[in-house]
């Protein structure tokens, strides 16, 4: 009797330990850094637009406008934290120098800033105030400064890069830490330039001396996030209304991208499947159809439901959603704005309130190894660090869920562990309806989440099909509302 004990204990010993000593699948390349991981957990993060524009009604002014027009009746940075955090966003990135080149920072570099405004008699700095909120409040800050300046006389020669540079210093060694800096496409064009009054345009490739300007960053900032079109930490999305392509790879090969190359918006809007770099797409759009704040805009602000299908046209399709919420010339979000972000974050949590998958029983067609380290149930155990996973040599598989009761379904949300990759091409997804399977969804990619909204429909058994995937497919969760 004490052998055959001795045998059984000596057995499971030894498949614990087995299963405990099955790899991991190795990573498919390219994976996210640290950073990457962190801002795509975020999810929803915020715009703030700015500037004298703000007073003079435009979008793009043109850098003469005089110093003294910036005159809010009070900055009120602690209400837009507040109203952004409330509604969900993780992150705030504000237009600290936007195309006209006025700094809402006292610039030791320039006349053109706060410093020369009315604004509490020239000792404003709404930078400060806004990276002082964002620490208080537990909020990321962020900065956008624009390359282009129409103020700068010297914009399009060396001496401009320098005071680039500058404003760039005084930014990350005084109102950090920054967890992403912004800069788009708009460089050169018609401006003031000191009064030159002309057109200038530059070499966008190799005016700025962009690998040497980043390395100056990193050097103050090493984990920062660095937008444009083409990253290098996150890619433009290749549109401002506010959605990414259903197919939506985080990869990208940068070197493809240029100014005025065929197609790129749609490149940049889908990634590639063998892109050589993680760069995934960042999708911006304002609450208003203006950046700035306008009055005539006022009954023009996006719905909550407007709000709601652009979460699910760029959250929804692996992306993270950038809202522009812009003070108006009071210093505050507005109060239409308010209002709609109040109804967006309801919406959500109507939407997204009991996830069913968490209670369901989950049957999975293959587990890597036969171990429970890969097992089905970490789809459903709300822990994102665990995965299932199959054998390398198994590219496809099913998932089913069978819920408590039957149930009335409008979203089903699917997650890889992008740790290890991207990789999942294809899949479909399946209900039980009067005893028969029947698709109500057939999708391509899904990265850090995929929300697809289907049909209502009432049902007792849910069923993913991965039909299509570079390596053996890696999964960190399904849910079902």
């Amino acid at each position: 009797m004490k052998t055959i004990l001795t045998t059984a204990f000596l057995f499971v010993t030894i498949s614990v330990f087995a299963q405990k000593n099955i790899a991991p699948p190795a990573p498919v390349l390219p994976v996210p850094t640290e950073a990457q991981l962190a801002w795509h957990d975020m999810e929803l993060n915020a715009f703030i637009h700015f500037t004298t524009n703000t007073f003079t009604d435009l979008e793009w002014g043109l850098g003469s406008e005089k110093e003294t027009v910036f005159n809010p009746s009070g900055v009120h940075a602690d209400q837009w934290v507040s109203v952004l955090k409330k509604a969900g966003f993780k992150g705030i990135i504000l237009t600290c120098k936007h195309h006209d080149g006025f700094c809402l920072w006292p610039s030791k570099y320039t006349e053109h800033s706060i410093k020369n405004s009315p604004y509490k008699n020239g000792k404003g700095d709404i930078v400060k105030d806004l990276s002082d909120e964002c620490k208080k409040q537990n909020v990321k800050f962020g900065v956008y400064l624009s390359p282009w300046d129409r103020n700068r006389a010297d914009y399009g020669q060396p001496s401009y890069v320098e005071y680039y540079r500058n404003q760039l210093k005084e930014l990350f060694t005084t109102y950090g830490p920054v967890f992403e800096m912004w800069f788009d496409g708009a460089n050169g064009g018609s401006g003031y330039y000191g009064g030159a009054n002309e057109t200038r345009n530059v070499d966008k490739t190799n005016y700025y001396d962009w690998p040497n300007t980043l390395k100056l960053v990193r050097s103050m900032e090493p984990n920062i996030i660095f937008f444009s079109d083409a990253g290098p930490g996150v890619r433009w999305c290749g549109n401002e209304e506010g959605r990414v392509s259903t197919t939506n790879w985080n990869p990208i090969t940068p070197d493809t991208l240029y100014a005025g190359k065929a197609g790129v918006e749609t490149l940049l809007g889908t990634g590639a499947e063998n892109g050589t770099s993680w760069i995934p797409a960042e999708s911006d759009i304002s609450i208003r159809p203006g950046w700035f704040y306008h009055a005539k805009e006022d009954s023009l602000v996006k719905t909550p439901e407007k709000l709601f299908d652009i979460y699910m046209k760029t959250v929804g399709r692996g992306s993270l959603m950038l809202l522009n919420v812009p003070p108006d010339r009071r210093g505050m979000s507005h109060e239409n704005d308010v209002k709609a972000l109040e109804g967006f974050r309801a919406l959500l949590d109507r939407e997204f309130k009991n996830d069913l998958a968490r209670t369901a029983k989950v049957k999975v067609s293959s587990v890597r190894g036969k171990s429970k380290l890969y097992g089905g149930a970490n789809l459903t155990d709300n822990n994102k660090e665990t995965y299932w996973a199959t054998d390398d040599n198994v590219t496809t598989g099913t998932v089913e869920l069978g819920l408590k009761k039957a149930e009335t379904i409008k979203y089903v949300v699917l997650k890889e562990y992008i740790k290890l990759g991207q990789r999942i091409k294809s899949f479909t997804v399946e209900v039980n309806k009067n005893a028969q399977w029947v698709k109500v969804a057939d999708e391509t990619t899904i990265g850090h989440k995929r929300i697809l909204q289907i049909d209502p429909v009432t049902t007792d058994k849910v069923r993913v099909n991965i039909t299509g995937s570079k390596a053996c497919p890696v999964m960190s969760a399904i849910e079902i509302y």
